[in-house]
């Protein structure tokens, strides 16, 4: 059946208006939020060789002290992801306190056993675009406090196993978290415009077809 004229014109208005209010990935602009299933959002994500050529962890400035109330990056993500509140002492030095490490499925219950992971390394966002930002771009990546996905407390051990991998070489120990680190590392890669090589893609892409394809919320960052 044919819309009418004014049906029709009313759908085209409507059809805009959502455009405006959920914007699609290839459309949005940095600070629009937009919400698609995950697999779609891997499918949209640029696929492209990585290069290395120039990588020096030292161009990510990292565990900065953004607000200057005296706590670095790394302590803030460990205040903010505590299952039990640590004291805060001077210079934010924390003791006491309990945390869960998700890769590994361990409890702590001291904060120096623990890393904060870049849950899409360092090495790998260079590889997949940072190498053309700024010095300000890439700081603001390592110590990407607005999206919890960014940055997570894990064990050192299970963080040091990491490395800079990616999923093709690297998955979390606890298999019953790997559909989330597989959508959190498609929810990172999407908020930072980031690409993906032709392995990674299919090994995400793998995970997470046993996975539900859940919408992820990403606010873009760039």
């Amino acid at each position: 059946m044919r819309l009418l004229p004014a049906a029709g014109a009313a759908a085209t208005a409507f059809s805009a208006l959502a455009a405006l209010l959920c914007p699609t990935a290839a459309h949005a602009a940095p600070g629009d939020t937009i919400t698609l299933p995950v697999q779609d959002a891997l499918a949209a994500l640029p696929v492209q060789a990585e290069d290395r050529t120039g990588y020096e962890r030292t161009k990510f400035r990292h565990w900065i002290d953004a607000d200057r109330d005296g706590c670095s990056t790394r302590a803030e993500v460990l205040i903010i992801e505590a299952v039990t509140d640590p004291e805060q002492g001077a210079n934010c030095s924390l003791s006491g306190g309990s945390w869960y490490s998700p890769y590994d499925d361990t409890y702590f219950t001291a904060a120096r056993a623990l890393d904060i992971d870049h849950l899409v390394p360092l090495a790998e966002a260079w590889d997949s675009g940072a190498s053309a930002w700024t010095a300000a771009e890439r700081q603001a990546y390592a110590n990407d406090l607005d999206d919890d996905r960014a940055l997570i407390a894990v064990s050192a051990a299970s963080n040091r196993s990491k490395a800079d991998q990616d999923p093709t070489t690297w998955q979390p120990p606890a298999a019953g978290y790997r559909c989330t680190y597989a959508t959190d590392w498609v929810a990172v890669k999407t908020r930072w415009g980031l690409t993906v090589d032709p392995a990674e893609q299919t090994t995400v892409a793998g995970i997470l077809k046993t996975c539900p394809n859940e919408p992820i919320e990403v606010t873009l960052a760039r």
